[in-house]
Formats: structure tokens, sequence, C-alpha cells
């Protein structure tokens, strides 16, 4: 690792793209932010672009370029707005890696540009596969070009499989549970969004948070882990840890078992996802292993928490139906957030949405976005 990298992140404001640049600045002699890019968040942006004086930044919502251009405007920064620019910028051939930090289906368009401009993908969008996952995997071996997971269930699996040329007998993805796995169906009716916005273990923005609560984060993890893993639906095995030390394992042929385990500290994936195949040191938290006393496992309760258990079945289904499942759960994340619908009402609504939206067996990427933009409609209509 003898040259510098240059990084473009996808989302720089958020939890995932602000510990990124926490291991930037830990290793500013091996990586450097080439490309910093934000939705709304102007003000952090500024900050984050004045510290760390990437080449260019892109601020996605079209209203605050102004503001964000003459902010910067005494460094040499290229300011750019719009969705379109995203796409424009991963292309960039300075660019080594695109880390995808956007939250949700707004981080399959870009993701996509980068694999067709030969990109190292460090994904942290777990999104663009559970919508795309065959199209895009098959696009990324095409154009040769590697996508490294950044969650840390999927870096969990990717680190046991390292060195491995044995057959997976099964995957092991480890979830925390959330705040409401003791919850009875009658309590998880009064569940408000305040409540469900505090995470036990992990620091993570409000989307991902009440997708933890919901543990429709854990059903995407399962479809994600299909096309990252290669393996199908009946060899993928949820079970909640609610420690979150074990973050994920592997179970192979003979029985043998590996997993990943460490602190929660989401630098801990990022940092690998960077340096690949190596393994640099850091200053990140140890596990203190004489403090370890309980480390539980449990089988996740599918009748309490319906989302798990239709993001299963969206993957049997496959075709559209995870790019449904998708646009209804956005659209009832949010609702709920603005206190639209109950927190029981989120599986319904993504439910029906999956009984009315069309289903296209092998659809192609303009497909992808129909769907996405129907199944929206649904949702939104079947919560008014």
């Amino acid at each position: 690792m003898k040259d510098k990298k240059k990084i473009a992140i996808l989302g720089s404001t958020g939890s995932i793209g602000t510990q990124a640049l926490e291991v930037i600045e830990e290793h500013s002699d091996l990586y450097e932010a080439y490309v910093l890019t934000a939705n709304r968040q102007a003000d952090l942006l500024i900050q984050q672009a004045r510290k760390f004086q990437p080449a260019q930044v892109v601020i996605a919502d079209e209203s605050r370029y102004a503001y964000v251009k003459e902010a910067l405007d005494d460094l040499p920064i290229q300011v750019y707005t719009g969705v379109d620019a995203l796409c424009q910028i991963v292309q960039n051939d300075e660019v080594d890696i695109v880390l995808t930090a956007l939250v949700g289906f707004a981080g399959l368009r870009p993701t996509v540009a980068a694999i067709q401009s030969h990109k190292m993908i460090a994904l942290a969008n777990k999104e663009t596969l559970v919508v795309a996952g065959e199209l895009v995997t098959r696009m990324a071996m095409e154009n040769h070009s590697a996508i490294l997971p950044v969650d840390s269930e999927h870096s969990a699996i990717f680190q046991s499989l390292m060195g491995e040329q044995s057959e997976i007998e099964k995957i092991i993805l480890t979830a925390s549970g959330g705040p409401f796995r003791k919850y009875t169906l009658d309590e998880l009716r009064t569940v408000t969004p305040e409540m469900a916005l505090q995470h036990p273990n992990w620091d993570m923005g409000a989307k991902i948070t009440i997708d933890s609560a919901t543990m429709m984060n854990k059903g995407f993890e399962v479809i994600e882990a299909k096309w990252l893993f290669g393996v199908d639906a009946d060899r993928i095995q949820v079970v909640v840890h609610p420690q979150s030390v074990v973050h994920s394992a592997v179970q192979f042929r003979d029985g043998a078992v590996k997993a990943q385990l460490g602190v929660p500290d989401m630098r801990v994936p990022i940092q690998l996802a960077f340096s690949y195949p190596y393994r640099l040191a850091s200053s990140f938290d140890r596990l203190d292993w004489y403090k370890m006393h309980d480390l539980t496992f449990e089988e996740p309760d599918l009748g309490k928490f319906r989302c798990l258990a239709l993001a299963f079945e969206a993957l049997r289904q496959g075709g559209t139906m995870p790019c449904v499942v998708n646009a209804a759960n956005e659209v009832v994340n949010l609702a709920f957030r603005q206190g639209q619908c109950g927190f029981m009402q989120m599986p319904e609504i993504i439910e029906r949405t999956m009984q009315k939206a069309t289903f296209i067996k092998q659809p192609t990427l303009d497909d992808y976005f129909l769907c996405d933009a129907q199944a929206r409609h649904i949702a939104q209509e079947l919560i008014n």
C-alpha cells in the first residue's frame, strides 16, 4: 500500500461518512478524502470540506448550492449540485474507492455509475443490493468492480471467509434485536418514534435506527447477504444477539463455524474495506475478554417482527419484490417518524403494497425505477 488512495464518500455527513473521515484522518498517509457529498446538511459539509480539503464536493439539494459555493469560495474546491452530479463525480479517473453511504434507494444510481467506471465499491448502502442485487452483482463482475461490504455483519461474514475455499453450509446473521425484542404485541402497538430512535448498541441515522427497531434492517441484510455471498434464503439464519459482540458467522459443510468478534464500532469494517487485503493498526477500542460474562443468542420472533418475515418472503419471490418492499418501507418509516402511522402498521402497509404492486420477474434497471415509484405511491395511498 504505497500510493495514497483517493476516496469519494457519498454521504459524508451521515453516520458512516463521518466515521469514514475519522479513518482517513487516522491514516492520512494512506488515504485522501477526494470527494465529499451531502444531501441537505450544508453546514457540516462545509465544515468537512474546510478540514479535509477535497478536490470536489456535491450538495444534492440544489437550493443550498449557492450557500455552499460561497462558503468555500476561498478554497480550490469544485462545488457541484444535483443528483446527477453524484453519478458524474464517481466517474472521475482520480477516484480509487467509492464509499456509498447514502441512505435508501437514492444510493442505487450513483453506485451503478461507479461500477460502470470500474471503481472499487465500499458498500454501506444496503438498498443497492436489496433493490437490484442480481443486476448490480452481474454488472460488478462484467466491469471488474469489487464490492467490499461495510455493514458490520457482512464485513464479519467476509472476514470469516477470507482464506477459505470451503463450501458455505449456512450464514449466521446476528441481530441486536433492537430496543423492543422483549415487548409484547400490545406493548409494540404503543411504541412512539422517540422510543424507537433509542438503539441500545449502535449510533446510526434515524431511518436505519427505525429499521433496526422493526428488524427490517436485518431483513435487508438477509437479502444483501444472498447477493454478496451467493447463498439462498434457506441457508441464511438470523440469530438475535443483544450484546453485538459476535458480528456474524459462517458455518461450513463440516459443521465448523467461524465468526468475527469485536466491540460495536463501524470504523473497523470501514477501515478494512479501505485497506483490504491488508489490516492496518488502529486506535479503536479493543474487546475486554474479562468483561464478556454473558453472550446470549435467541431465535427472532417473526410474529412480532413481521418486517423480517416479509423480507425473507420478498427474497424468495425475487424479481422486483425486494424493490417493492424497500420502497414501501422507506415510505412507512418516514410516516412513522412523522407520526402518520403506528409502529405495528408499518409491516401491514408493506405487506399490502406487496400484494398490490406490479411484479416483474426479470427486471431491467429502468423497471426498478418504475417499480420504486409505483410502490411508493401505493404505500402512501394506504397511509392516507
